[in-house]
């Protein structure tokens, strides 16, 4: 009996374990009923009925990259570039990608092959080289709609590299050397041509400042030149007048006196000043009482 028991309890043990199981988060498990589809389980702890159904397989439903071999492609002008490029995609339906295709990696690798060399095959070198976004725009259109029936939806794809061949790339890489030395020439004249134009501006700028300035101090010479002239004037107004006609008065009083004249004068004269009169004048006058 302990024996029996012994058995039962690892019958139990073994039935358990196969019961129990676990979806992991990001996956969907399926399971199979006697090799037919069942059902697709969710994340979490899922029981199954031993011996009767199996799970089958776990779906990662993240978001994923294939890399995809480089390969050679011929260009409609007949020049054979090199390809590299990646897909990104992530699983929609967990039943159509187990189930729709037998390999999906390799179904998904050998379409991208094929639609690159028929999308770069309609186009020029120089379109390939210039042109990576339509490239990556038209695959991920034509990946996306071939693997639908997949459950898988092909969110984008990128060309790494477009490698043209050697002595292609010897002669770009001489025209990409010769196109710079010409924009560094073009843009050291262009510079130079700027400098000139400046220093030109300058020259301008310093030949009109200096003739302004030379301007302001002929104005200010001028109006102080009219100064001192209207001042001297002034002056002569001032005094010049009155002293010749004070020596116009000596003159003729010379003259009269010399020719024994007499002259009645008032004691307010200038020229009784003049004569220095004033004093002896002031000693003959009454004094007032």
């Amino acid at each position: 009996m302990i024996w029996v028991l012994i058995v039962i309890l690892v019958l139990a043990v073994i039935l358990l374990a196969k019961a129990v199981t676990i979806i992991h988060q990001a996956e969907k498990g399926l399971v199979e009923r006697f090799g037919r589809y069942k059902e697709t389980l969710d994340p979490g702890l899922r029981f199954l009925i031993p011996f009767m159904d199996s799970l089958k397989a776990r779906v990662d439903m993240r978001e994923t990259v294939i890399d995809i071999q480089p390969q050679p492609v011929i260009t409609r002008d007949n020049v054979t570039v090199t390809v590299d490029a990646v897909i990104y995609y992530y699983v929609t339906e967990a039943k159509a990608v187990r189930y729709e295709v037998a390999n999906f990696y390799a179904a998904i690798s050998k379409l991208a092959q094929t639609n690159l060399r028929n999308v770069i095959g309609d186009m020029s070198l120089d379109e390939t080289l210039t042109s990576r976004e339509r490239i990556n725009a038209a695959l991920r259109d034509t990946l996306d709609e071939a693997t639908d029936k997949w459950g898988v939806r092909v969110t984008r794809v990128e060309v790494k590299e477009i490698e043209p061949p050697r002595d292609i790339s010897e002669a770009m890489s001489k025209q990409m050397k010769a196109e710079r030395e010409k924009r560094a020439t073009i843009l050291e004249a262009e510079a130079y041509r700027e400098k000139q134009i400046l220093e030109a501006e300058g020259d301008k700028q310093n030949a009109i400042l200096v003739a302004e300035g030379d301007r302001q101090a002929a104005i200010l010479r001028a109006e102080g030149e009219a100064q001192a002239i209207e001042n001297v004037s002034m002056a002569a107004d001032k005094f010049f007048v009155g002293n010749a006609q004070l020596l116009k008065q000596l003159q003729v009083t010379q003259a009269s006196l010399q020719d024994n004249t007499k002259l009645v004068m008032s004691d307010q004269s200038r020229l009784i000043n003049v004569l220095g009169l004033g004093e002896a004048l002031a000693g003959t006058q009454p004094k007032s009482k």
